[in-house]
């Protein structure tokens, strides 16, 4: 039998990338997939014909990460679709490039409503049903950024993930005794075809091109790199596994600090 057999998945941003990778790892060890998307209907159709073909159970929802109503009614979908949802993984993001002093106002509420307020109100509307079970799995997927990576052109997005990697340590503290674990993941540069294509400044992609330089590894990763992360702490075997940030990233050298 497989570790996830009989068990439901919401993988948010799971269109493409990391999510991808994410929800058909899922799928593979035995999890029917609510595929979510925001905006690329026919990519999240692709990834949910790829599970089919391969045997597992999936359907694409449309969810805005920055609109509380639409979490909710993709949570509901998910709910009236498979009976529940035993696992909850935020992987939908927001980034935008800027240093600390050039961040505005309007650049931080972007990014917060996505990468912190959306995860936050998926977990309040995911709770109930893993409460009322007594099991679930809340992943976030968080950033080496929060930790404190040198690259400087992406000062808000460390912010929110910080902030993210808190709300996973809060979350697990008031859900532990639920029997419900909430850990993160903080994936290092991980190469998906949104980084290839939207980040022109020039020390991040040094970093891209030239990953001997800043990580131990000498490479950087891959999508399935952080999936096979995810369904290990969504399984079995992760069950003792709690308010952990787990680091994904080739052992990267890059860090104004390496205290905490």
């Amino acid at each position: 039998m497989r570790p996830l057999e009989g068990q439901t998945a919401l993988v948010t941003g799971g269109s493409r990338g990391i999510g991808a990778a994410i929800a058909m790892r899922l799928a593979r060890d035995g999890a029917r997939i609510a595929v979510c998307f925001n905006s690329n209907h026919t990519a999240a159709t692709a990834v949910v014909e790829r599970i089919v073909e391969a045997g597992g159970n999936a359907f694409p929802i449309r969810l805005d990460m920055a609109d509380r109503q639409s979490i909710e009614l993709a949570i509901g979908q998910c709910v009236d679709r498979f009976g529940n949802c035993d696992i909850l993984v935020n992987n939908a993001g927001a980034a935008a490039l800027g240093t600390a002093l050039a961040t505005s106002d309007e650049q931080l509420d972007a990014l917060m409503k996505v990468n912190l307020n959306g995860p936050l109100a998926a977990a309040q509307l995911v709770a109930p049903h893993m409460i009322a079970q007594r099991h679930g799995r809340i992943i976030n997927i968080s950033s080496i950024g929060s930790l404190g990576t040198a690259i400087n052109s992406v000062a808000g997005y460390a912010m929110t993930k910080a902030a993210l990697n808190m709300l996973t340590k809060r979350l697990a503290a008031e859900l532990g005794e639920f029997g419900v674990t909430v850990n993160a993941v903080s994936p290092g540069m991980i190469i998906t075809d949104l980084n290839e294509t939207t980040h022109a400044d020039p020390q991040f992609r040094a970093t891209v091109d030239n990953p001997a330089a800043t990580t131990l590894l000498q490479r950087n990763g891959r999508p399935e790199d952080i999936a096979g992360v995810v369904t290990f702490l969504a399984g079995p075997d992760a069950s003792f596994i709690t308010a952990q940030v787990l680091t994904v990233d080739g052992g990267r050298k890059d860090f104004l600090s390496r205290s905490g």
